[in-house]
């Protein structure tokens, strides 16, 4: 199947070790779970014989389809559906909640929506749906994406006979311009053979929204070398250098907006009384003392809900006159007019190195160390209101010891894993001063609406923070595979940690009341697996688990008072039971589960990156290899996350938008400033995280004819949601089309890919649990990009 378009024909042959795998290999594009993945137990087992809910999406199901961006892979995983974290795809949702990201089985820093993971240079992309194997350490509940590069070596190991490359150019809507190259293949230096992998990819892109764009250079290599016979170094890493920004979406949420498109316009009262263009934490204060949020209806006699906020909060006589709007009416707000401004910025720089030295021994033991390193230095500014930025590394260092015995009761296989990370950070944010309403989307910021930055300024942060963690770790895993059917697999894991936060008081808005905290805390994570393979391909599976897990923020930092309160580590449990199979020679494979999994301490949480949630849902997932012209996948996800912390707490803590405020009769008087103040939760339905679909279906296909030409095409229908935890205002359900064509003739591959077909109309939710009734994120009309490549 040279005529797939995605990889040389000649690569194809080297990863063919069995003829008869390639219809599976050829024809499937690697999408059927019949090779070895160790990404979830650390054994090398298939995803069939895996006891857990996990899906592969390879390099040419992404190239096939088109997939750009973390969101494309709903369409190919059940359990993942993710909402804007202001427009940036760092991490998926998965099981309702922020995921976590992998790079070859060890885990970055967090990445909620620091930068878009770059997902081009992947060999392969592991979806694992629940907390990570002991083997693996601390991890959230919901489950991560492990981004498997591209290898220096073919299948089964050997290096190449020969290098082999491709040179690619991507253009499309909105000036979209992407290029890159790789090549991998065999060397020596002298009489040191080894072999390599380099990829690099540049893009100069335009985007759909206003004031936004993309600018970012990644390089990727790997190299392998056998020192000796028995031993074996793989070497490596990963650079990215992105400029971007992040998009808050439309502000000055309602339900007419959504439905119809109508915005309430209308421009803010000047603050700015020095003239430099930006009003400064100083003349807002000295405009309104405490700010322009305003909490609750106390002023006129109200309580800390919505619905006790009336006109008398904000009209003549309250004290809070600037916050109307000036020059007010209505017009149909563009999809492209968003919170960005034209000095807006997203810049991340990130470095991933790694080493592995693997010496195989006698009688199927292995001892292979794992060094890891991972860094990022993010800056990000928003006009109207937010800044941060992060300067943060974690270095991790980890021996897995491996033995397995073959007898005549079965396979029997262990690891044990000694291991130590140490995390370092230093992290300001600025959020007290967040206006998204005081700009007028239609005319965009003016001195009125754009605020002086604590970034800018490198004063007034909400909060500043370094410190450091060091986690010293030990790990135990067997798996018991009897010859009669059973497998059973069993992990347990401690981890000893020391934790370290400190403020910057001097560059701190407002003294905290102390200069920090340590803490020394351990906690114990363990799992316990089984599997039983039936006649007629069926293999039902059960499993427990509790995974401990940090409790860091967006830049990696520890929150001093978290440390203070010894809060900072916390654990998740997970019941997970289903079946999957594999039929006709491992061309058909299903797969179905059930499960519960929750925080086990809902009260402690960071709400943008690790809440303490309960989930319930269903998961099942279909691919079949038809014959090696056709593949269809399909996969129907069922998910209810309950967010426990403000169940117990009975509320909320929200910001407030204009339909949650259903005793104003005229939302005018307080857009330039923003109310905010507590959502009662009076019953676990009201708990509800808001944002995620009750049910998601998918659907892919693609067909290749034998002449160089192949189609291919998804289908993703998503129920309605609302917007925000308050559930004021509800978002439409959508069926989203993509397609694609695909022609190989020679060296060339070409390929059309076109985007939302049927350019459908549809929202996505930001940050639900605060922002969630004030802003949304209007997601991109029918787009178009084209590829060609160059195989050599």
């Amino acid at each position: 199947m040279g005529c797939t378009a995605l990889t040389a024909p000649a690569m194809a042959q080297d990863d063919a070790e069995e003829p008869q795998r390639e219809i599976i290999v050829t024809g499937a594009l690697d999408a059927l779970p019949v090779a070895d993945v160790g990404s979830v137990f650390g054994f090398d087992k298939t995803l069939v014989e895996t006891p857990r809910s996990a899906s592969t999406i390879s390099a040419e199901q992404m190239e096939r389809f088109g997939i750009t961006e973390i969101y494309d892979l709903v369409a190919q995983s059940p359990g993942t559906f993710t909402n804007s974290f202001f427009g940036v795809g760092g991490a998926l949702d998965i099981r309702g909640t922020p995921g976590e990201v992998y790079f070859r089985g060890v885990r970055r820093l967090d990445n909620p929506g620091n930068y878009p993971t770059p997902i081009a240079a992947a060999d392969r992309i592991d979806i694992v749906r629940g907390p990570a194997s002991p083997i693996y350490g601390p991890s959230k509940t919901g489950g991560y994406m492990n981004f498997v590069p591209r290898s220096a070596r073919v299948q089964g190991g050997s290096f190449m006979a020969s290098p082999e490359g491709k040179v690619t150019f991507t253009g499309g809507s909105w000036e979209k311009a992407n290029l890159s190259a790789q090549i991998r293949g065999p060397g020596s230096i002298g009489a040191q053979e080894f072999g390599y992998s380099l990829y690099a990819e540049l893009e100069d892109s335009g985007s759909y929204y206003d004031n936004m764009s993309t600018k970012q250079t990644i390089l990727q290599a790997a190299f392998d070398t056998d020192l000796t016979p028995d031993l074996r170094l793989e070497f490596g890493g990963m650079y990215q250098n992105y400029k971007g920004q992040q998009n808050g979406g439309w502000n000055r949420l309602t339900q007419d907006l959504v439905d119809n498109g109508t915005y309430i316009t209308g421009s803010a009262i000047s603050l700015d009384t020095d003239g430099d263009g930006q009003m400064s934490v100083e003349e807002i204060n000295a405009a309104v003392p405490g700010g322009l949020s305003i909490f609750g209806g106390f002023q006129c006699g109200g309580n800390v809900f919505a619905s006790s906020i009336t006109d008398a909060c904000y009209g003549p006589g309250s004290g809070y006159e600037l916050l109307a709007l000036q020059d007010t009416g209505t017009t149909t707000l563009s999809r492209r007019k968003t919170l960005t401004g034209k000095n807006d910025r997203l810049d991340n720089r990130g470095t991933t190195l790694y080493a592995d030295l693997i010496w195989t021994g006698p009688g199927d033991l292995e001892i292979k160390n794992q060094m890891f390193y991972d860094s990022y230095e993010n800056m990000n500014e928003n006009a109207y209101g937010f800044s941060q930025f992060h300067d943060s590394y974690v270095f991790e260092d980890k021996i897995v010891i491996s033995k397995a015995f073959d007898t005549d009761a079965g396979k029997f296989s262990f690891q044990l894993s000694p291991s130590i990370r140490y995390t370092h950070f230093k992290h300001g944010e600025d959020f007290n001063y967040e206006y998204f309403h005081r700009v007028d989307l239609t005319q965009g910021y003016t001195p009125a609406s754009d605020r002086l930055l604590s970034t800018e300024c490198d004063c007034n942060y909400t909060g500043y923070v370094s410190g450091h963690y060091t986690d010293l770790a030990f790990a135990a895993l067997t798996d018991l595979d009897f010859n009669f059917g059973l497998d059973v697999t069993l992990g347990a894991r401690y981890d000893t940690i020391k934790g370290v936060s400190n403020y910057n008081i001097g560059k701190m808005e407002a003294d905290p009341g102390f200069s920090g905290a340590s803490d020394r805390d351990g906690a114990w994570s363990w799992s316990a697996s089984a599997s039983y393979q039936l006649p007629f391909g069926l293999r039902p599976y059960g499993t427990i688990a509790r995974q401990s897990v940090v409790i860091a923020g967006q830049g990696a930092e520890l929150d001093p008072e978290n440390v203070a309160g010894g809060t900072w580590i916390t654990a998740s449990k997970l019941y997970e039971g289903g079946i999957k199979g594999s039929w006709l020679d491992e061309t058909l494979y299903a797969a179905v589960s059930i499960y519960k999994q929750e925080r086990t301490d809902y009260s402690a949480q960071s709400s943008t990156v690790n809440q303490a949630v309960e989930t319930k849902g269903l998961e099942a997932e279909l691919r079949w290899a038809v014959d090696e012209h056709l593949l269809i996948t399909g996969a129907y996800t069922r998910t209810k996350v309950y967010n426990l912390t403000f169940l117990e707490e009975g509320t909320a803590f929200s910001f407030f938008g204009i339909d949650d405020l259903v005793n104003v009769s005229d939302p005018t008087l307080y857009l330039g400033g923003q109310p905010i103040g507590l959502v009662p939760i009076e019953n676990k339905e009201q708990s509800r995280r808001a944002g995620i679909p009750t049910n998601l279906y998918s659907l892919t296909g693609t067909y290749a004819f034998d002449n160089g030409l192949a189609f291919a095409g998804s289908m993703v229908a998503v129920d309605s949601v609302y917007s925000g935890q308050s559930q004021a205002v509800k978002l439409p359900a959508y069926v989203l089309f993509d397609a694609s064509a695909s022609y190989s003739t020679g060296p060339w591959d070409l390929r059309l890919v076109v985007k939302n077909v049927t350019n459908e109309k549809y929202f996505r939710a930001n940050f639900t649990e605060l922002f969630g009734s004030t802003i949304v994120l209007p997601e991109r009309p029918r787009s178009f990009q084209a590829t060609v490549s160059y195989n050599f």
